[in-house]
């Protein structure tokens, strides 16, 4: 498989924020096999986390894989990496050598429809030090991602993360604004993303 010639990346220009966007990172043909791929051989989980002092299962399938000895944690939950598969070394290679950037593990999404979400959060955790680099990688049905500033509230943005693309989040991003992916009732079919990320 390999990368088809990339477009330009696009800048998102956000204050405070370091965003950049390859809308067809991968082509359409590398994406819906490696979809594929992922749907069958990645070992999924349905994991209840901590909100408000109660256990819920989050509205979303996940995964962790990455190097040995790199535990993450998030809402309660520690994650212990997969070893991992050539499909997730396909991946990680394609966009470290596009980025500049080298990653240890990789946490997965799968959304199955669009019941699916993600609520509002920064990729902040100690263990990914500070100003980290998040490569978020999409598979499948777009889905908006919506960003939020933390202190700013009238600072909102949205952008539409398409099948085979690439978002990188890196700089002071984490620290002032926060993401989510939220619900919809419009119809739509899975969509996986793929954070991956550097543990210190």
């Amino acid at each position: 498989m390999d990368i088809q010639s990339l477009p330009e990346p696009i800048n998102i220009n956000l204050p405070d924020a370091d965003l950049v966007y390859y809308p067809h990172f991968f082509s359409t043909e590398v994406s819906q096999n490696l979809m594929q791929a992922l749907i069958s051989h990645i070992t999924w989980k349905h994991e209840k986390i901590t909100i408000f002092g109660k256990k819920v299962l989050q509205p979303r399938l996940t995964a962790y894989y990455g190097n040995p000895g790199k535990p993450y944690a998030y809402s309660h939950i520690s994650l212990d990496p997969n070893p991992w598969t050539n499909d997730l070394l396909f991946i990680k290679n394609s966009i470290e050598d596009i980025s500049g950037h080298r990653f240890t593990s990789v946490l997965l999404n799968y959304y199955r429809d669009g019941h699916d979400s993600m609520g509002w959060h920064s990729d902040d955790e100690k263990e990914l030090g500070i100003n980290p680099v998040i490569g978020s990688v999409s598979f499948g049905a777009s889905r908006k991602f919506m960003f939020k500033h933390k202190k700013d509230k009238t600072l909102k943005s949205s952008i539409m993360l398409e099948n085979g693309s690439l978002l990188l989040m890196q700089g002071a991003t984490q620290h002032h604004w926060q993401h989510q992916i939220p619900k919809t009732k419009k119809p739509l079919g899975a969509r996986i993303n793929l954070t991956f990320r550097k543990i210190i």
